[in-house]
């Protein structure tokens, strides 16, 4: 069997969620003495899993069940409260819309930034490059300032930084949703030969079908817990059946 691509052992995260007014000088001053109420929030609590390489994998559960937390904590970007993760490789994902991208500066020069931030080197960036502009579909808008794009543009050039290294696991957070259909089906298909050349992918989505035709395993999580995990259309028919009877009750 395989080394696995992402081990994740009794994982728990917490955050501190405090409850403040508007500032004023008075209450600048009372804060030191008192301060301001606070909540403890788990994000997620006791998650153990492993996803071997080549599986894709879809992230599902109500707003705030803690997928997007999960994420980041595989991603490096959150540090988990306790437990543990190990990620073999370099882990790649797409979060938010044009996130890392400085507005004023052209597409072109935002692929550059980006391919820093991610820890590539300039010869790496560009011996990318020009499949990056290809793949986004993007090179007659290269060179203007990317405040200038809109979400859907935006979307095709960080999709396109994602995938253009390869990593060995990649993560997708609830954003291929504002492509249009063209390129969805083209982000789609380049997905799967990603995966049938050994990258593991989480995908998190309210779209059913694209977790369905992309994934074969599904993870479920509810207020911050792993309630499901297994084969997609058993846990999607489930969490549906959940969510219909909720909406009902």
């Amino acid at each position: 069997m395989s080394e696995a691509a992402v081990e994740v052992r009794s994982l728990s995260k917490k955050f501190i969620v405090r409850h403040e007014r508007r500032p004023s000088v008075k209450r600048l001053f009372t804060r030191l003495l008192r301060p301001f109420p606070s909540n403890v929030l788990w994000a997620l609590r006791g998650i153990s899993l492993s996803i071997e390489p080549g599986q894709a994998v879809g992230l599902i559960g109500e707003n705030g069940s803690g997928k997007s937390t999960l994420l980041r904590i595989v991603a490096g970007i959150l540090r988990p409260t306790e437990g543990s993760v190990h990620v073999r490789g370099r882990a790649g994902g797409l979060f938010e819309l044009a996130a890392g991208f400085h507005p004023e500066l052209s597409g072109r020069d935002n692929i550059w930034l980006s391919g820093a931030l991610m820890g590539y080197s300039p010869r790496q960036v560009a011996e990318r490059f020009d499949t990056i502009v290809e793949f986004s579909e993007m090179a007659d808008f290269i060179d203007i300032p990317v405040k200038s794009y809109s979400s859907g543009m935006a979307l095709r050039v960080g999709f396109a930084i994602a995938v253009a290294f390869e990593p060995e696991v990649l993560l997708v957070d609830e954003v291929l949703a504002v492509a249009d259909a063209h390129f969805q089906r083209k982000a789609y298909g380049h997905l799967r030969r990603l995966q049938e050349r050994g990258t593991a992918l989480i995908i998190v989505s309210h779209e059913t079908a694209a977790i369905r035709g992309t994934c074969s395993r599904a993870l479920w999580l509810d207020h911050g817990q792993l309630r499901r995990d297994g084969d997609t259309n058993e846990v999607l028919d489930e969490y549906l059946a959940y969510a219909e009877r909720n909406n009902h009750g």
